[in-house]
């Protein structure tokens, strides 16, 4: 599992400031000891994930391994999957 510090990848995050305030997303990839990568599966896409600082994000204690463990193998995983993942946290 990579971790930076309290973030790891497959962890719930929110965001607290910019145009995405308020919205669920969830760890892509870590970048350094500042910046993440972030999808939803809607507004940020695989394809265009969003860079982001920690500073700038309310970490969840949610992390999700079988997001990081789909991730390694490179299977099943696209927009739709993410969506679902993070649906329970947008109510």
């Amino acid at each position: 599992m990579v971790s930076n510090g309290e973030i790891t990848i497959g962890q719930v995050v929110k965001s607290r400031a910019g145009r995405d305030k308020g919205r669920v997303f969830l760890v892509l990839d870590i970048i350094d000891d500042q910046y993440v990568l972030i999808v939803d599966g809607d507004l940020r896409k695989l394809e265009k994930p969003k860079k982001k600082k920690i500073k700038h994000l309310m970490v969840y204690n949610t992390v999700i391994k079988e997001f990081e463990e789909k991730l390694k193998s490179k299977q099943g995983i696209n927009d739709a999957y993410i969506r679902k993942l993070l649906e329970p946290f947008n109510k």
